[in-house]
């Protein structure tokens, strides 16, 4: 498996759904953060269609109540992992994909800028599966053979107060450095 010139995944585990939600990143940017995300539509829901459908502009939000708040939210992850550890790219690695919002940590801001945004389909209220986190590692080994990737951050890292994932069943150990944002792998 390998990153195309146009930061694609070609992997038989990655699928390919291209978001319109999207730009690039500023010029000379360098990509050395990953952030990690958990997402459940509804909440709690374990079908990744609906997030598949916010991705992409198509969400139904007459289909469940909660939907309501994201009538008209053009948001966007570089990556999607399944309960299965299948896993969905829908912005290139190279552009700028819409999943930090307003960010800060480490004296840095606006995290999309410089980050690769990665989604586990999951909640805060309960553990990851194996597979997925199977997944992730191997995901990101994957993408420090092209990116100079150095750290590793929650939502919730970046995001203090306004956002609480992946949330406390997310096991960061083998992923980053003990007491640090630092990448371990």
């Amino acid at each position: 498996m390998w990153f195309d010139d146009d930061g694609w995944l070609r992997a038989d585990w990655v699928a390919r759904m291209p978001s319109p939600n999207y730009d690039t990143r500023p010029l000379g940017t360098r990509i050395d953060t990953v952030v990690v995300h958990c997402i459940s539509l509804p909440e709690r829901g374990r079908s990744k269609q609906y997030i598949e459908d916010l991705f992409l502009n198509r969400l139904d939000t007459s289909l469940h109540p909660s939907f309501g708040e994201l009538h008209g939210l053009h948001v966007s992850s570089h990556f999607l992992i399944d309960r299965d550890g299948s896993v969905t790219q829908f912005v290139s690695a190279d552009n700028r994909a819409w999943h930090a919002g307003i960010s800060c940590a480490m004296d840095r801001q606006n995290f999309n800028h410089f980050s690769i945004g990665i989604e586990l389909l999951g909640d805060v209220y309960s553990p990851f599966e194996p597979a997925q986190m199977d997944r992730l590692q191997l995901l990101i080994v994957e993408l420090k053979k092209t990116y100079p990737l150095k750290y590793i951050l929650a939502h919730s890292d970046i995001a203090p107060g306004r956002k609480t994932d992946p949330g406390p069943f997310f096991e960061w150990k083998g992923l980053r450095k003990s007491m640090t944002y630092e990448l371990a792998l």
